[in-house]
Order: C-alpha cells, then structure tokens, then sequence
C-alpha cells in the first residue's frame, strides 16, 4: 500500500519547546547508539520482530517509551535496508543533522502523537531526567487538509506520526521551536476525500517536461497529432536562497493548474519522465565533470524529481491517470531537433511532445 504524509507546520515557546527539543534529542541520541550497536553485528535480523528483539532494551534505557523506541528501530533498518538496495557500505553511512521524533506504529488514535477534535495534537514529551509528559500543539491547518483531517476523526483511520523540529532559539529569554507535524495517511484514504474529479471522458494524452522554473505542457490525440501545448511558469522559484518550502508551494500551485487545464482540455493520460531514469542520468553527468555546480546539481537531482512526483501523486485528483516513460532521447537528439524545426517548438516543449510520443508506445 502507497501512503501519502501531510504536513502540519506549528509555533510553540517556553516549556512546550524545551519538552519538544529534549524528546527529539532524545530520539536522536538513541538513533545514534542503534546504529553503532548494528554496524557492530556481522548479520542483522531479517524481520521487524527480530530487529525489536535485538535492540528494544538498549534504546529504551535512552528513550523509555515503547513506540519511540520501535520508532528508532524502524529508522535505523530503514536505512539498513536502503543501503542494501542501493550497494552503499552500511557500516560507512553517518547520521544527518535533524531532530526529530516519531511513532511508527499505524494505529487509531496514534497514542504518543494524537490528533483530536479542533486540529490539535496531543503530544507525550519526555525530558532529560525521563519524565513524561503530555502537552497539546495547535498547528496551522492549510484549508485543503482541514475536511480531510475531519474524515481521519471521523472514520477513524489508522495513520503515523512524526514531529520534525525545522529551527529553534531564544527570544527574550524564552525557548522557541518551528516545526512541523507530519501525519502519515493511505493514499487512496487521501484520494477518496480530496478528489476533484469522479470521472474523466476524455480521450487525449498529454506529454509533461519538467524544468526548474517551468512545466511544459503537450496535448497529443492517440495518433500523436499535436493538439495544444501550454507552459506554466516559476521562475521565482530559482533565485539563490528562495525558501524551498514557499517554492514548492508556487510550485504545487502551477501543478494544479496544469492538472485543470489537461482535464478541461480532455486528457485522460499524462507522461512523465521516469524519476527513478532520470537521477541516474543526472549522477552521470556529475560523475563526468558536466554541470559540477553545487545549485545546479540539486535542482536537477533533487527538485525536478520532487515535481514529477508531486504531478504523478495529484494526477488521480482530477481522475488523470500518469505514467512514466525513459528520458533517453527526448532531448539533445536528432529527432528531437527534427521536432522544433516542423513544429517551431521551443527545446522544452519538443521535449514534452517526445515524451508524449514515447508514451504512446507502452504497452
């Protein structure tokens, strides 16, 4: 099952910060001791249960809650497991620079992280003496999450929890946090309720480049005719320090956009590049001395797969469906040139009108 995480940013000062601050560097503290108690053991256990067995004990005498705990358990083989997939040598991999605590058993209500009536979040805190203590957060709900939040309480549906704390000060004497609280849904609970569209009649498909200040829109009928094509800009999003979460949210806002006007211009289909392809062949071109500025390597890297991402999760939302095709060859290629020249389309949106065509011949 897919799961989709809401993201809920919150304010807190005084002994609610402190209380936050000391479970997540308790949280981290015990992360760290995991890790170096797995990279000691020549074979690590094969299942959850086993996993918990071997180090419960030892993570709770650092965080004595049974689901932070199990939380700490479930980072640390997650990362186990991502090594494994991606061939990195377990042992060499370090922590980053985060703070955060979770619970990553699905249940209702999430007992250490739970949300109640009025959008607040019940939070158990435990400082550093291992006193616990429950202290109430009141985020700031976007208004598209707030019946979505309703249909969680009412339906009861079984989610995850994590505080992720962002920034922290002192102001005037007084500890201040910005987090956020991240609730971890089924996509398809997410999709049932937040839907725009039930059904979809039309019959075109369309071709989407996804660029750093642009997506590039192509309208192709089953026989690969251009029909339209548009572009949705964002270019404010590139300037050196935007904050990434303001840019991702003119970014979600132009998605939207392009997600409405395909519908209403009866695609039924849209095509993307394959995230998965496309970082490989980023990693290239870093490897090979191209494009080695740092700005750069991130946006392409990271940035334009987050934006696949996001058009291939809201997609369903208009009863759109998306598919991936290989990025090879939809740019910097003869046919690819032959395309602007017969249709006086700028690099982009060839591009997008190849990678319709790609798609057209999937299976």
């Amino acid at each position: 099952m897919s799961y989709i995480t809401l993201t809920l940013p919150f304010n807190v000062n005084g002994d609610a910060a402190k209380r936050l601050l000391s479970t997540a560097w308790l949280f981290k503290t015990a992360t760290h001791r995991m890790l170096d108690l797995a990279k000691q053991i020549h074979v690590l256990p094969a299942t959850d249960i086993g996993w918990k067995n071997t180090f419960r004990r030892a993570i709770y005498e650092l965080i004595p809650n049974r689901r932070y705990a199990d939380g700490v358990i479930v980072l640390v083989r997650g990362i186990y497991e991502s090594c494994r997939q991606l061939g990195v040598d377990f042992k060499s991999v370090e922590l980053g620079d985060w703070l955060m605590f979770q619970q990553t058993e699905k249940e209702y209500p999430v007992r250490n992280i739970t949300l109640k009536p009025g959008y607040e979040l019940h939070i158990t805190t435990i400082d550093y003496r291992g006193e616990v203590e429950r202290i109430t957060v009141k985020p700031t709900i976007p208004k598209n999450y707030r019946h979505l939040l309703d249909r969680m309480l009412e339906e009861r549906e079984k989610h995850t929890a994590r505080v992720v704390i962002k920034d922290y000060g002192v102001r005037k004497g007084r500890l201040w946090i910005h987090g956020e609280i991240q609730l971890t849904i089924p996509i398809d609970f997410y999709y049932k309720h937040m839907s725009r569209y039930k059904r979809n009649y039309g019959r075109l498909y369309g071709g989407v480049d996804v660029n750093v200040d642009r997506v590039n829109l192509v309208i192709v009928d089953e026989n690969g005719m251009l029909r339209d094509t548009y572009t949705f800009w964002f270019p404010e999003t590139t300037a050196r320090g935007y904050p990434r979460r303001r840019a991702m949210t003119i970014v979600g806002m132009r998605v939207h956009e392009m997600l409405r006007y395909a519908y209403h211009h009866g695609v039924r289909t849209l095509f993307l590049e394959s995230p998965e392809v496309l970082g490989r062949l980023k990693l290239l071109w870093i490897r090979n001395g191209r494009r080695l500025h740092r700005n750069y390597n991130w946006k392409v890297s990271v940035f334009r797969s987050s934006i696949i991402e996001m058009i291939t999760m809201k997609a369903p939302l208009y009863a759109i469906n998306a598919r991936y095709v290989d990025p090879r060859g939809t740019t910097n290629s003869r046919e690819h040139d032959e395309v602007m020249r017969k249709y006086r389309l700028d690099r982009h949106t060839a591009s997008a009108y190849m990678i319709a065509l790609k798609g057209l011949k999937l299976p």
